[in-house]
């Protein structure tokens, strides 16, 4: 199955050279390079959230398959949905799905089910494929689409997900695709003391890998990540897989480039590493 471009000529350029020209100005050259277990970079339209993940990943070394977890935004498909075989299409061309490592997680697992439904208009694994394909060659993807379900659940997925890349042997990096708060309504003292401040505790947490404390701050504190799902299960892996420690790397928000405080959105790029291997390019 081809899974065709959706957001292409609105959340990011339709015309390749339109898209590599936006994506260059994001990247950051010579900057350190980790080997990344997990990272967490955002899904919007890239003139608001593009300086976000062009940091994280420019600060990332290759991997063989990029393994990315996204909310389901539409409501459609299957609660935990994968897709086990065929490409994703984007403006520079097409990725491959890595078949055998996405059907033995289709296969082991108590909740992912095989399901291209929740896929088909969820831009939130689409918008990260354009950078992967400027940055990096010859890779694959493992696209998974999460609805809500308990923080047990997330946590036994990100489980199953390190188990079927230990077996693989090969070299894999987990994406978890968020957004931070999404908050409407707000001034300059709002911004930085309800929206910003909830980021920062949802990104504290996530710094120092604890994903219980994560969902607990999410709970008490109503903060509005839409992907604390994919994030969840991204440190359960990652402390599985070996991690050590995290990094972050850039936090920008929309009102950086609209000044408008009717409607901010937070972004944050984090990177999931094991040992503090870095190597300048």
């Amino acid at each position: 199955m081809i899974r065709k471009a959706v957001r292409a000529g609105s959340f990011y350029p339709a015309q390749p050279e339109h898209l590599r020209q936006e994506i260059a100005g994001y990247l950051k050259e010579g900057v350190l390079k980790r080997d990344a277990i997990g990272l967490i970079a955002p899904h919007a339209g890239y003139i608001y959230s593009g300086g976000v993940a062009g940091a994280v990943y420019s600060s990332i070394t290759p991997s063989e398959t990029f393994v990315i977890l996204c909310p389901n935004h539409t409501g459609e498909g299957k609660l935990f949905a994968i897709m086990t075989n065929g490409t994703w299409q984007t403006p520079l061309g097409d990725v491959p799905i890595d078949f055998e490592l996405a059907n033995k997680l289709a296969a082991t697992s108590r909740h992912i089910q095989v399901d291209h439904l929740a896929h088909l208009y969820e831009h939130a694994i689409e918008v990260q494929l354009p950078f992967l394909q400027i940055l990096f060659k010859n890779f694959q993807i493992v696209p998974i689409c999460m609805g809500s379900s308990h923080s047990s659940v997330y946590k036994e997925i990100g489980l199953e997900i390190a188990n079927c890349i230990k077996l693989s042997g090969k070299k894999v990096s987990i994406i978890a695709s968020s957004d931070m708060s999404h908050e409407g309504q707000l001034n300059e003292t709002t911004l930085e003391k309800y929206l910003k401040y909830h980021d920062q505790l949802a990104i504290e947490a996530i710094l120092e890998l604890n994903e219980d404390e994560l969902i607990q701050r999410i709970e008490q504190a109503r903060i509005t990540m839409c992907g604390y799902a994919p994030a969840t299960a991204m440190l359960t892996a990652a402390k599985q897989l070996g991690c050590q420690r995290a990094e972050l790397i850039k936090y920008a928000t929309s009102w950086d480039v609209t000044h408008d405080y009717s409607y901010v959105v937070g972004y944050a790029g984090i990177v999931v590493i094991e040992r503090s291997r870095n190597v300048v390019t």
